[in-house]
């Protein structure tokens, strides 16, 4: 089979005067997060024709990911305060995405943030995992009928669907509207998409989540809409337009990270098969798998972003005020002074535990980690129980990555089932 795959510009991402240039195309992730962890824990980075800061190491990551001179309010934003960027920037729809917990901090991110909290704790993953092992048997069974005589995409069959339908289950997403939701979220991100047309996609998303907070306002579910909808912090309800940003934001993290958390470990996994026959024998624990591959290689590639209340020094560097600060994920991983001389290297055994950053630290930590590690840990184990010789069906380098600046996506995962 063949993905499908337009042909882009390539962007230079050399580092030039000391500035490391972000490349939209993503056509050298590796490269790129070397020339980063290079240039020093704080480097300059520009990100289409913007200047920022971006945090490589983990230590310094998180001093920064606590410091409350660190915010989220675009306001703070020097560039933007002066007009230099504007609405016409492409990537300002991934930071003026409408409030939401992801956008405020302090008291205001605390009320936003409590119920969907409440929605994902341990009880509630336990209690959900009987449906999300049964959206994996099903999408197993899909998996094994289109891949019968021959090639078929992990992807699209199996990785991307199951977290979506987990998502839209607890958000009470009707499943008809999934790949709807899938088709523009994918288009919002990339790269290749004309900026007008981007931000349209992301009002027509306020529309659809409009429409769905307003049918729940009328008629509650069980569901995590419908809790929102209901939470009162000291007697302050969330809006609707808070209500709305924190569905939107939590329906992309909820299944873009966790698409590229599965696709990942089976990468690495089938690139290393003496690793993998130690999993598959018991030796090595999948829950082991799973956060080596957060480390080694992030599902979220740059976070944007934070921007300075006030000069913050970090080691020999100053953000000076209103300076904008993304957090290389990615790069954190690869910290040599946090996970040793072979950082670079997939390693399943290496000492546990092991202690990485990829969800975040902080008030901001990502709130839906435990259900992508549950997935994740459902998905990765009863996909190799089923097809034990599963192997890609073309090189590891003939793999494209989607050109998305902030998530580590695939455009396909081509594999044979049985070897």
């Amino acid at each position: 089979m063949n993905c499908p795959h337009a042909a882009a510009p390539q962007a230079d991402s050399a580092s030039a005067g000391g500035t490391v240039v972000i490349d939209p195309m993503v056509q050298d992730l590796d490269g790129e997060t070397a020339r980063l962890r290079d240039a020093g824990p704080l480097a300059r980075i520009e990100l289409l024709g913007v200047p920022a800061w971006t945090v490589t190491r983990h230590a310094e990551a998180r001093q920064l990911l606590v410091d409350t001179r660190l915010v989220k309010d675009l306001d703070a934003w020097g560039l933007w305060q002066s007009g230099a960027v504007t609405h016409a920037w492409p990537l300002i729809g991934m930071i003026d995405a409408g409030r939401s917990m992801f956008t405020v901090d302090g008291a205001e991110h605390r009320r936003l943030r409590t119920k969907t909290s409440q929605a994902l704790t341990p009880r509630r993953l336990e209690a959900i995992r009987p449906d999300i092992e049964r959206f994996t048997e099903e999408l197993l069974d899909a998996l094994a009928e289109q891949g019968k005589d021959g090639v078929v995409d992990l992807k699209s069959v199996f990785a991307q669907p199951l977290p979506m339908r987990v998502v839209g289950m607890l958000m009470g997403v009707d499943e008809a509207e999934h790949a709807m939701l899938t088709k523009r979220y994918k288009a919002f991100f990339s790269m290749l998409t004309p900026h007008d047309e981007r931000m349209s996609l992301l009002a027509e998303l306020d529309v659809f989540y409009a429409a769905l907070v307003r049918e729940r306002t009328a008629r509650p579910k069980d569901d995590l809409t419908s809790a929102l909808i209901l939470a009162e912090e000291g007697g302050d309800p969330l809006t609707e337009e808070e209500v709305v940003g924190n569905l939107k934001a939590m329906v992309a993290a909820g299944h873009e990270t966790t698409i590229g958390l599965i696709l990942n470990a089976v990468r690495a996994l089938l690139a290393h098969p003496d690793q993998l026959r130690k999993v598959l024998d018991g030796e090595i624990s999948w829950e082991t798998v799973i956060e080596e591959t957060l480390r080694w290689d992030t599902p979220t590639t740059h976070l944007l972003m934070r921007f300075a209340t006030e000069d913050i020094q970090v080691g020999d560097e100053v953000i000076a005020k209103g300076e904008g600060v993304v957090i290389s994920y990615r790069v954190i991983g690869r910290d040599v002074e946090q996970h040793g001389p072979d950082a670079d290297a997939f390693d399943i055994t290496r000492p546990a535990p092991i202690r990485h950053m990829t969800f975040g630290h902080g008030p901001h930590i990502c709130p839906g980690a435990a259900l992508s590690r549950v997935e994740a840990g459902i998905a990765l184990p009863a996909l190799f129980g089923r097809f034990p010789r599963l192997l890609l069906a073309v090189p590891d380098k003939e793999l494209r990555k989607l050109p998305v600046m902030t998530q580590n996506d695939l455009e396909c995962f081509p594999v044979l089932l049985h070897g």
